[in-house]
């Protein structure tokens, strides 16, 4: 069955060689509040964790919005309790086949995938061309196109917030808000 999906692939920059000078205990600590986190903010937006990838995972949503504020609200959060490790992500929307109800093939988990390998620390870098709508308080940064294995040269832009994102049901700030009429 096709189905219209945005996924999210998060790495922590560094693991492998913070591990190796830190010791498995500290990598361990570091894992264990990483994914606490990604379970808070991926309930908080409305995502589901697909699956753990060591020190890293793939993430699915149904609205791009939603996987964008994921993105940038585990980043955030992520700042303090992975220190000095970093989070690094790709995004990629479009149709796919879910394959046996449990797992997504296509070229949008794949470019997810590639996306998230070729961001540096705290990047998060999305497709020009599948982007729909940025969430508001969201900017798209120009970036030089990258080239991914198996899917040539992407034309790539990073995603930013210049303020706090709030989640699904942010309340926050209602006195700025227009009245209802």
């Amino acid at each position: 069955m096709k189905v219209e999906r945005t996924f999210v692939f998060v790495d922590l920059s560094g693991f492998t060689k913070f591990t190796a000078e830190q010791g498995d205990t500290s990598a361990g600590s570091i894992l264990k509040a990483f994914r606490s986190e990604v379970r808070e903010v991926a309930a908080k937006y409305g995502v589901r964790v697909d699956k753990w990838l060591g020190d890293g995972c793939m993430i699915v949503s149904v609205e791009q919005e939603h996987a964008i504020r994921f993105a940038l609200r585990l980043q955030k959060q992520c700042e303090d309790v992975c220190a000095p490790l970093k989070v690094r992500v790709g995004i990629a929307s479009g149709e796919v086949l879910m394959f046996e109800g449990e797992d997504y093939i296509g070229t949008s988990v794949n470019q997810a995938s590639r996306l998230c390998d070729a961001a540096e620390a705290d990047e998060v870098l999305v497709a020009r061309s599948d982007l729909r709508r940025l969430p508001n308080g969201v900017v798209e940064n120009n970036h030089e196109s990258v080239s991914l294995r198996g899917l040539g040269d992407v034309d790539v832009v990073t995603l930013t917030t210049a303020r706090s994102v709030g989640g699904i049901h942010d309340t926050g700030e209602l006195w700025t808000r227009v009245p209802y009429m």
